[in-house]
């Protein structure tokens, strides 16, 4: 191998890209193309980055189909860090098996890893799990190690399992201090910290109160009814009550809950279900049918009933009632706690973690740029969005996995 070529390859394994740069930054042979295009990613030039690996995966082409694939799959990294999460999987999958076939397990492996922290980002978690099936991690270096301890333990997170996620950080970060790379750990450090930071809020009769993830397993073991904003569910131990297509019955039961155990007029229903300051007997009417509506799905273990002054939650048999809702609530809370991470999001890339349309997101984030929230940077499709400062709280309550299993 090349001097030049091995030298940078070393300094890029031991995390110093400026090393490497010094090595190859004059080259233009498809080798020193990707070995800077990985030290531009490093130094954080992910734009300048993924154009020097596009040159050196068609230089290498299909003479060299390892080495190709090894482009491809340092493109969908920087793709991924970006938070452009619309690049192909196909393409990743077809590179992994180019790098199994020619005998390069440690970037196959790499490819899963890749495969499956997207898979957690979007909740899917038999996918990330399925992903990261088969992987020896006992034969792994320190690097790679931590990167698998990392997402298994976003998995064990979302799962609520929380002695999991914390023995795996635990062996991320042994692993990440055997690396010595200093990036690293302060990687690892900062995830595991999520397990110390406040997931979601806690309202009930006794009042409001941030909560952690220990916390939120607790309450959805616990007997009570639970009426879940985060996910748009009215829970009871296993027994889930989807609600986030029917945002009217989700709008009462919250009403309803917030209230518990008093009783909430017919004035303030109609407010918080439709809108109405003004109610007329089509609003009253309409009311009716939906508090009908309500009753039906809440019966398993809860019962509204009709007081003097409007309606009222009443468990069955007895217990407490409760909402779970976001740590910082507003209209576009869950826009601005994805962007809480710190990563630099497209429009797309937050409507496809989020479940909802682009022009919604778009909306969002201009609403958010004029109350100086957010902010944003590039032009067109290169545009990116960040958080101005970063709340105190993670985006574990918002992935679409949680409380449902996977």
């Amino acid at each position: 191998m090349d001097p030049l070529l091995h030298a940078a390859a070393s300094a890029l394994a031991s995390g110093n890209p400026l090393r490497a740069l010094n090595c190859v930054a004059l080259r233009e042979d498809a080798p020193s193309l990707a070995l800077r295009g990985i030290a531009m990613a490093q130094l954080g030039d992910l734009s300048q980055a993924q154009k020097l690996l596009k040159r050196a995966a068609a230089a290498f082409g299909s003479k060299h189909p390892m080495a190709h694939a090894r482009c491809i799959v340092a493109q969908a990294e920087i793709a991924f860090v970006s938070r452009e999460l619309g690049w192909s999987e196909k393409a990743l999958a077809a590179a992994r098996e180019t790098l199994e076939q020619h005998g390069d397990a440690l970037n196959a492996v790499h490819a899963r890893h890749l495969q499956a922290r997207k898979c957690l980002l979007l909740g899917q978690l038999r996918d990330a799990e399925r992903a990261l099936s088969g992987v020896r991690v006992e034969t792994l270096p320190p690097p790679r190690r931590a990167s698998h301890e990392m997402t298994v333990a976003g998995i064990a997170m979302l799962r609520l399992e929380i002695e999991e996620a914390q023995a795996a950080y635990t062996r991320a970060q042994a692993a990440a201090r055997e690396s010595g790379i200093p990036a690293l750990q302060a990687e690892v450090a900062a995830a595991a910290q999520r397990l110390e930071t406040p997931v979601a809020r806690h309202v009930s009769r006794e009042g409001a109160r941030v909560m952690l993830l220990e916390d939120v397993r607790a309450l959805l073991a616990s007997d009570g009814v639970v009426v879940d904003a985060c996910r748009r569910v009215v829970r009871r131990g296993r027994v889930v009550v989807p609600l986030a297509s029917r945002p009217v019955l989700f709008a009462l039961a919250r009403a309803l809950a917030e209230a518990w155990p008093q009783d909430v007029p017919r004035s303030v229903l109609l407010r918080a279900a439709f809108g109405a300051r003004r109610a007329d007997e089509s609003h009253r009417a309409r009311l009716r049918v939906e508090i009908g509506r309500l009753r039906q799905l809440l019966r398993p273990f809860a019962d509204v009933r009709a007081t003097s002054a409007g309606f009222a939650l009443q468990p069955k048999p007895n217990g407490e009632v409760s909402v779970l809702t976001w740590p910082v609530e507003e209209e576009h809370g869950a826009v601005l706690a994805f962007l809480a991470d710190g990563e630099a999001w497209s429009s797309s890339a937050l409507a496809l973690a989020l479940g909802i349309s682009q022009r919604t997101v778009q909306r969002s984030l201009d609403d958010l740029a004029a109350a100086g929230k957010v902010q944003w940077f590039g032009r067109a499709r290169a545009r990116r969005w960040t958080s101005s400062t970063v709340p105190g709280f993670t985006t574990t309550m918002l992935l679409p996995a949680l409380l449902s299993g996977g």
